[in-house]
């Protein structure tokens, strides 16, 4: 978040209001505005029409989620600012998600000592949920931040890893409902305020290494004081300090040993940052179809990088001449959250990333050879993301018509923002925009549910199938208040189907590989992710709305040891499970022995 970077005054107030009114006016094309004073004169925004839009519905308290995250009134450090990650993972691999939310103190309770529950929630199959934090032994891991989930040992379970301040940790699923620390075992702690983070096989060898994201580097004995400086001030009034004005921590990259340790190769890779960036989310993705996962890392006020995989174990920061680390006018943004999806089906992922009010969230169209375009107003995501303070965002397909939405979820980093007159407040709506095949997306906020327009402080994002009904749930996590669980009923007639992969000469949960499906004509590629959004995880299995096809003609998987797959004709609204090497197989056969004994 750009946190007294943006020092505004009469005029901007003004353009503040005025860009404001034009969001919620119906087909404005933004023309006529001044050069520097809004969106470029190519900008569309408009509604959504004659389509049906699902009603995602707020559930959370019929889910029996109770978790409430904490939160300091006045968020005088921008360390209160930045936490609210939620992960998604099949923990006991009955084939239902579970959730993680993460928790931090404010400040005031850490030089006390005292702590903030996390909490875990298991997956009833009934659309409820039971809270499993005591049981499972990860409710206090650390002053949390958000993480990432990914099998790192290969032996089935998948493993948790939480970014915090002061020191990350790393559980070890014990497929039994538990989880052990191993962070010293494994020498993944770093020890730094971590944010974003991502597990990725970048050497190909069947054990994926982590990506640490690092922001700024804090001494909370002896923080910033509020409203002390031209950095601290918003508006003309005083709020927290910072990221500007404090020096950048530098990421990390650590490889994976394959027995149960991992080795800093930061430097080494190039992927260290030295310079100090304010990183916040970090995502892998095969950018240029190379066979190689390539990182992104979103960095605060500052250029982000886009770390291209070399092949050798180290990496290239193509980010100024890929045209990915700018805004489209070449200014730097406040970069927080990252999306990765074939939202064009060209089968070459395009990238999306919030950013701060007064900025639209970025849409980085790939174009091939390393070349991409920023088309958010061009495609009409931009100038109704430009009043509000983004962070989660996904791609997702939630009507089912084979064609990837976008969703971003918002909320203002200082509560004093209440106080103006008129203009930014603390609590914010959500953004929902669907795909209309043709490169450009309608916003449907005001039509999808009383739950996206109703304002909150919103902070991470994770979506996947909750229920098991061939419809993308939504998990936000709140950072004043409790979490939402929306509901995704989907539309009547419209076809799905889900993929679960495992490696046998891949890494296990196949993080990594990549799906090109066939059907009613439409192709559609997709990756396995692990991290994203805003330091959240969502579902891994992969899941590809159909629109009216009823069959998938065919399925190519390549695999992160890059062998690659075909099965031909499969049925719609399924899930199915592949063992790499095997095709298509029941799920027991995925499952680790204990989790088959169920």
């Amino acid at each position: 978040m750009r946190e007294g970077e943006i020092l505004i005054g009469a005029a901007n107030y003004t353009k503040l209001a005025l860009i404001s009114l034009l969001v919620f006016s119906p087909q404005v094309s933004g023309q006529g505005m001044a050069q520097g004073s809004g969106p470029p004169p190519s900008a569309k925004s408009f509604r959504c029409k004659d389509r049906t839009i699902p009603q995602l519905v707020d559930v959370t308290e019929k889910s029996g989620i109770h978790f409430f995250h904490t939160s300091a009134p006045e968020s005088r450090y921008i360390i209160e600012s930045m936490s609210g990650g939620v992960l998604l993972l099949d923990y006991d691999r009955d084939g239902w998600l579970d959730i993680y939310f993460t928790n931090a103190p404010t400040v005031e309770m850490a030089l006390k000592g005292e702590k903030s529950k996390g909490a875990l929630y298991h997956n009833n199959h009934d659309g409820t949920f039971t809270d499993v934090t005591d049981k499972a032994g990860i409710g206090t891991p650390c002053f949390a931040m958000g993480g990432a989930v990914a099998d790192y040992d290969n032996d089935g379970w998948p493993d948790i890893y939480v970014t915090c301040y002061g020191g990350n940790v790393l559980y070890h699923n014990n497929g039994d409902g538990t989880f052990t620390d191993v962070t010293k075992k494994a020498g993944v702690a770093d020890g730094r305020w971590s944010t974003g983070a991502a597990f990725g096989d970048y050497d190909g060898d069947g054990f994926v290494d982590l990506m640490v994201a690092n922001y700024v580097d804090l001494d909370i004995h002896n923080p910033p004081v509020f409203g002390s400086s031209v950095t601290c001030k918003f508006m003309g009034i005083d709020v927290q300090c910072g990221p500007r004005g404090l020096k950048g921590a530098g990421d990390s990259l650590f490889h994976n040993n394959g027995d149960g340790t991992f080795t800093d190769v930061s430097k080494k890779a190039g992927v260290d940052d030295p310079d100090g960036y304010y990183g916040l989310t970090t995502i892998w993705a095969d950018f240029n179809n190379t066979g190689r996962p390539d990182i992104y890392v979103a960095n605060d006020s500052t250029a982000g990088f886009l770390y291209r995989n070399d092949g050798n174990g180290k990496f290239t920061d193509i980010g100024l001449e890929s045209g990915t680390a700018l805004g489209e006018d070449g200014h730097e943004q406040a970069e927080m959250g990252l999306a990765v999806g074939d939202y064009l089906h060209t089968g070459r992922p395009a990238l999306a990333v919030t950013d701060f009010s007064m900025d639209n969230t970025a849409l980085y169209r790939n174009d091939g050879n390393w070349d991409f375009q920023e088309v958010a107003y061009a495609s009409g995501i931009g100038l109704p993301s430009v009043p509000w303070v983004k962070w989660g965002i996904a791609f997702v397909d939630l009507d089912n018509d084979g064609w990837l939405d976008l969703v971003t979820v918002n909320g203002h980093v200082y509560p004093q923002a209440d106080k103006l007159a008129s203009g930014a407040k603390y609590r914010e709506p959500k953004l929902v925009y669907y795909n209309q095949g043709d490169g450009t997306f309608c916003d449907a906020s005001e039509q999808s549910g009383p739950a996206i327009v109703r304002p909150n402080v919103s902070r991470g994002l994770a979506v996947g199938d909750l229920f098991n009904d061939g419809n993308m749930d939504l998990v936000v996590e709140e950072l004043t208040g409790t979490p939402l669980v929306l509901r995704n009923p989907g539309i009547p007639g419209n076809h799905w189907v889900s993929f679960e992969l495992a490696g046998t000469k891949s890494n296990r949960m196949a993080i990594g590989a990549r799906l090109k499906i066939v059907a009613g004509g439409m192709t559609q590629t997709e990756e396995i992710h692990s991290g994203g959004s805003y330091i959240s995880q969502s579902d891994q299995r992969v899941h590809f709305g159909l629109g009216k096809a009823t069959k998938i003609d065919s399925l190519e998987i390549r695999w992160p040891s890059g062998k690659v797959e075909t099965i031909k004709d499969l049925e719609a609204d399924k899930f199915y499970s592949v063992l790499e090497g095997e095709g298509i197989v029941p799920r027991a056969k995925i499952l680790p022995s204990a989790a088959k004994k169920q």
